[in-house]
């Protein structure tokens, strides 16, 4: 496999992840107990100022949720458009790919850290695509003429 059919399977697991997780975050509903149901209207009922804006700490845990889900869409659609690069220059996405693996190796921990494995399992996966897509990927920039800028210089890609 190339790094362009790499970095596309990653794009696909990323947008799952996605919906799986804003699927899941928005139609969950407390099914533990009383206990859980009660701290969830508890964090839903007691309001605070934030910064001087009134927020319930359930304000804060959805919208965190749901900032977390579009997060795992951008990350779909930039892995989406590096492959594009990647047909055309491979090298050049090596560095962009590597900042992704080290994202979801973070993101990984934190998952098993404070949250459930499932999750990570997705994150596992984005990391062993990413690096596989890493080592394929040709290395050294693509040939120029002497005074030419490619595309993507100025931004320091």
């Amino acid at each position: 496999m190339n790094t362009a059919v790499l970095l596309r399977i990653a794009a696909v697991i990323a947008l799952f992840q996605f919906l799986a997780h804003t699927t899941m975050f928005v139609t969950y509903t407390p099914a533990h107990g009383p206990d859980e149901t009660q701290v969830v209207q508890m964090m839903q009922s007691h309001v605070y100022s934030f910064s001087g804006s009134p927020r319930s700490y359930w304000d804060m845990y959805f919208g965190y949720g749901l900032f977390s889900a579009f997060n795992c869409l951008i990350e779909a659609a930039l892995l989406w458009m590096l492959a594009a690069i990647a047909k055309e220059n491979a090298p050049r996405t090596r560095p962009i790919a590597a900042l992704f693996l080290f994202a979801n190796v973070g993101y990984t921990a934190l998952v098993w850290k404070y949250f459930f494995p499932l999750p990570s399992y997705f994150d596992i996966a984005l990391a062993l695509v990413l690096g596989l897509a890493i080592l394929v990927a040709p290395r050294g920039g693509a040939k120029r003429n002497k005074g030419s800028v490619a595309q993507g210089d100025a931004v320091g890609i």
